[in-house]
């Protein structure tokens, strides 16, 4: 869910209910996964704006990608990604593929995933993930106050 909030916020910024709409989820299970987000500085509130029924805040996502060039305790399970050690590396992006580069990437990390451990080695882990954005956020999104 955070990575499909992350993936969604890179089109603009955007409420909960816009969010909960656009990723077909409930608005407390949003707002849950971008306070904790939030509380790991990869979104902030953009802004806010008076609706009827009171204020409407409007998230957006605090750069393109985790710098994780400190290291973050292990500890820190709640936080939405934590690095082993300084120099880890570890981006999010949007790629625009054609169906023929989505199969040889999705190739290529299935062959990564399947790789046997060295038990020499030092533990790493690694994100694979690779999925097809069909969601857009809905018209109108952004904020018109701060």
């Amino acid at each position: 869910m955070r990575h499909r909030l992350l993936a969604a916020l890179a089109g603009g910024e955007a409420t909960i209910s816009q969010l909960a709409v656009a990723l077909d989820s409930n608005k407390g299970n949003v707002a849950h996964h971008l306070k904790v987000l939030a509380d790991a500085g990869l979104v902030e509130l953009a802004g806010t704006q008076r609706v009827r029924g009171g204020t409407e805040q409007y998230y957006r996502r605090t750069m393109s990608g985790p710098d994780v060039s400190q290291a973050v305790p292990a500890e820190e399970e709640s936080s939405a990604f934590a690095a082993a050690e300084p120099g880890v590396f570890l981006a999010l992006r949007t790629l625009r593929l054609t169906p023929r580069h989505a199969e040889r990437l999705t190739t290529i990390l299935r062959d990564l995933a399947g790789q046997p451990d060295d038990a020499d080695g030092r533990p790493y882990s690694v994100i694979l993930g690779l999925y097809q954005l069909d969601q857009t956020l809905p018209p109108g999104t952004g904020a018109t106050s701060a």
